[in-house]
């Protein structure tokens, strides 16, 4: 093999009957809308359109059946959105299982890819 430095990469998404549901952009979307309090300073700050934040917000919500976020309309102190309890919890368990699945994946990936440059070193003749 090359002396190259080889890397994991998990894009851990979850699906439903129907579709996906849940993955890592909305959970990043989610993550910045509960630290903004605002789907569209998350959206500007992932470099993503509002209407697209708006629209996979909305079909994620369609595929797991509960609303994610909740908006309220501007006035003397503006609008804003926050997450919902639901939301709240489906991010948490999400991280959870993205972080123990990325732990599980380096222990295999250094099995598996690791191991064997080392197994090649030792079986390569020195000079």
């Amino acid at each position: 093999m090359e002396n190259r430095k080889f890397r994991p990469v998990l894009g851990i998404r979850i699906f439903t009957e129907d579709g996906k549901a849940f993955g890592p952009g909305i959970a990043t979307l989610l993550r910045n809308v509960d630290r903004l309090h605002s789907l569209r300073a998350a959206a500007a700050e992932m470099g993503m359109a509002y209407s697209k934040a708006w629209r996979i917000t909305k079909e994620s919500e369609a595929f797991l059946g509960f609303a994610l976020l909740v908006s309220n309309a501007g006035g003397k102190n503006g609008g804003g959105a926050h997450l919902t309890p639901e939301a709240q919890s489906l991010l948490a368990r999400y991280d959870a299982y993205t972080n123990a699945l990325r732990a599980a994946s380096d222990v295999l990936f250094r099995e598996h890819f690791l191991q064997e440059e080392h197994h090649s070193e030792e079986s390569t003749p020195s000079a």
